[in-house]
C-alpha cells in the first residue's frame, strides 16, 4: 500500500516521532498506519516522543578545553538527580567531544552527527538515553571556540563558562591563573558584553530612555534628569561589560586594569575576545507542583 507525505505528517502528529522515523515505519508497514504505530512503539520511539512533551529545565552545563578547541554545552533533563547519573554525564561529555570534532553549525546539525566514540547519531543516542533514564532530555545550546581558551564549571554544572583570548602568553602558568580568574569573574558577575564598544547604539538609547524616565519619576526636572543619566550609563557599563566591571578579587581595579597589569607583568599581550556563560535552565519554564497536586495527578 502506497503512502503520501500527508500520511507521514499524520503519523508524526499521532506519535510525536520524527519525520524520518515515521517515513521508515510507514515504508516497513507498507503504508498501514496502525502497523506503523505498532512498529514505532515496539522500537520505543513513541515512548520517547511522549516524554519529549515534558518540561526539561534541569540537567547540567559542561565546559571543557582540549588543545586549541573549547566547548560549553547545556543538556537539560527533568530533574537535577540526572546530573548525578554517570550514564547521563558520559553522554554529555560525548556530546562535547562531538562538537569539538565536527564543529556543527547549530543543535539541529549536531543531532545528525555521529556521536564521538560511537556509531549512532547524537539524536539516536539521545533518544536511547530518554528511554533508559526515563526523563525527557534535550541538548539546548552550545558554543565552540578555537584558539586560546579557558573553561570553568561552577556549582556542579549549574553555570558553565568558556572564554576565548587573543594572546602570546598561552601556556604560561601566570596566564592560566589570570584566565581562570576571568572565567570565575564571568560566572559570578554575569556580564553580557566584553567591552563598552560591543554595546549597540540601540541598546544604549533604550537604556537612556529608561533611566531618564526613572529620574523624572523620582521627581527630577527634565534637564537634571538628562544630566543624571550620563552618570547612570557609566554604572550600567560596569554592570554589563566585563572589562568595566570591578575585579571580584580586588574591587579597587577593573577587569581591564587587571588584564593590562597581568600582560605587563608576564611580558606579553592579552585581549579578551569573547565568552559564553550558560546558566542551567535560565529562561526556561520550570514545572512547579505541590504534593497535593502530585498525588491528585497520580490518581487520575
Amino acid at each position: 500500500m502506497a503512502f503520501t507525505a500527508k500520511d507521514v505528517q499524520a503519523l508524526r502528529e499521532k506519535t510525536g516521532v520524527g519525520m524520518m522515523d515515521c517515513k521508515k515505519a510507514l515504508t516497513e508497514a507498507e503504508g498501514n498506519m496502525e502497523r506503523a504505530v505498532e512498529l514505532l512503539r515496539e522500537r520505543g520511539l513513541a515512548a520517547a516522543a511522549k516524554k519529549a512533551g515534558r518540561i526539561a529545565a534541569e540537567g547540567v552545563v559542561f565546559s571543557t578545553v582540549e588543545g586549541s578547541v573549547g566547548v560549553v554545552v547545556e543538556v537539560n533533563a527533568e530533574t537535577d538527580f540526572v546530573a548525578k547519573n554517570a550514564d547521563f554525564m558520559a553522554f554529555v561529555q560525548a556530546v562535547a567531544k562531538t562538537i569539538m570534532a565536527e564543529n556543527p553549525a547549530d543543535v539541529d546539525a549536531l543531532l545528525s552527527k555521529t556521536i564521538a566514540g560511537g556509531k549512532d547519531t547524537v539524536e539516536e543516542v539521545l533518544r536511547e538515553k530518554i528511554l533508559v533514564i526515563g526523563e525527557n532530555m534535550k541538548i539546548r545550546r552550545f558554543a565552540r571556540y578555537e584558539g586560546a581558551n579557558i573553561s570553568y564549571v561552577h556549582g556542579g554544572g549549574r553555570i558553565g563558562v568558556l572564554v576565548n583570548f587573543e594572546t602570546d602568553l598561552a601556556g604560561k602558568p601566570g596566564f592560566e591563573v589570570y584566565a581562570k580568574d576571568i572565567a570565575m569573574q564571568i560566572a559570578a558577575a554575569g556580564p553580557v558584553y566584553v567591552a563598552k564598544e560591543d554595546v549597540s547604539d540601540e541598546v544604549i538609547a533604550k537604556e537612556k530612555e529608561i533611566l531618564t524616565a526613572q529620574a523624572i519619576n523620582e521627581g527630577k526636572p527634565q534637564n537634571i534628569a538628562e544630566k543624571m543619566v550620563a552618570g547612570r550609563i557609566g554604572k550600567y557599563y560596569k554592570e554589563v561589560c566585563l572589562l568595566e566591571q570591578p575585579f571580584v578579587k580586588d574591587a579597587d581595579q577593573s577587569v581591564a586594569q587587571y588584564t593590562d597589569a597581568t600582560a605587563k607583568s608576564l611580558g606579553g599581550s592579552i585581549k579578551v575576545v569573547k565568552f559564553s556563560r550558560f546558566e542551567k535552565g535560565e529562561g526556561l519554564e520550570k514545572k512547579e507542583e505541590n504534593f497535593a497536586d502530585e498525588v491528585a495527578s497520580m490518581m487520575k
